[in-house]
């Protein structure tokens, strides 16, 4: 089963400059002193975590050449000077690449927008032989092709809207993975992390400040995890979730980039054997793809 995602309306982008200071900004402020081997004069501090002209001591720069870089004026600025702003806030490698985007961006050649991501009929074909839950997922977390397993964990997806198979809106907007994934909280907040990873790799992309626009208006939560400007990469990980016809599921997933210069990704969740998960899993495969339909008849 496979459906790819179709151009929405939208334009603009998101602001690199401003993207590039707050993110300097909340790293700083959620470093203490002491964390990095400073004196700590308590309550005559008024900022909130490090000066600049702490993080600038550390770094081995200017107070003036880490404030205009703050200020989001990133031009000229080496990769070794990033290097040591990285070491000097103590960032992740998620962290370090998204402060590399933002203050040297990549100069991409103009193309003519594409109305739809494409999924390689070899990758189509790969996922209607696995025999566990996966996906495919593009830009801006769009989910563009799963197979059988995957709609009966997390829903057929092919009822939706081609423009709401997208996780972030899933997460945000739809009550009923509100109540999928144990605890809701880490899994919006990754799902956050994601699209800020996202944004800094593209910001020009109107699709993505779109995107951001609609959830930032329709959802409390999503403005104020958005607000805190951190950045984590897919890669793996436990999912815990509560299935409305198998109960809780313990779930690993991995995620495999596609090198095939798309920016897609193959999601695979796997049980561990032996477990309760794991005969859940098969007890769903031996209902086909439409158990999540027939779960959600049984609990209207």
């Amino acid at each position: 089963m496979d459906e790819m995602a179709e151009e929405l309306p939208g334009s603009g982008s998101l602001d690199r400059r401003a993207e590039l200071s707050e993110f300097l900004r909340t790293r700083r402020a959620r470093l203490k002193p002491e964390d990095v081997g400073l004196p700590d004069f308590g309550r005559h501090r008024r900022v909130p975590g490090l000066r600049r002209e702490e993080l600038a001591q550390l770094a081995g720069v200017s107070v003036a050449y880490y404030t205009r870089l703050e200020q989001g004026n990133g031009r000229n600025v080496s990769t070794e000077v990033l290097d040591s702003i990285a070491r000097a806030l103590r960032l992740t490698d998620a962290e370090h690449a998204h402060l590399t985007h933002l203050a040297k961006p990549k100069q991409h050649k103009k193309k003519p927008a594409a109305r739809t991501e494409q999924v390689r009929r070899s990758i189509r074909h790969l996922l209607d032989t696995m025999d566990v839950p996966a996906y495919v997922s593009g830009r801006r977390s769009d989910i563009l092709a799963w197979n059988r397993m995957a709609a009966a964990v997390f829903g057929d997806w092919s009822e939706l809207p081609v423009q709401e198979r997208n996780w972030a809106r899933l997460v945000f907007l739809r009550p009923e993975y509100r109540e999928l994934f144990v605890p809701w909280e880490q899994k919006a907040t990754d799902m956050v992390s994601y699209l800020r990873m996202d944004a800094g790799c593209h910001p020009d992309d109107p699709r993505l400040s779109a995107l951001v626009g609609e959830l930032s208006v329709k959802s409390e939560e999503f403005r104020r995890l958005w607000a805190t400007h951190d950045v984590k990469e897919k890669n793996f990980g436990v999912k815990h979730l509560r299935h409305p016809l198998v109960g809780d599921l313990t779930l690993h997933f991995e995620s495999f980039p596609l090198s095939d210069g798309t920016e897609q990704a193959l999601i695979t969740y796997h049980a561990e054997p032996g477990t309760p998960s794991a005969d859940a899993l098969r007890l769903l495969a031996s209902w086909g793809a439409d158990a999540t339909r027939a779960g959600e008849s049984a609990h209207s």
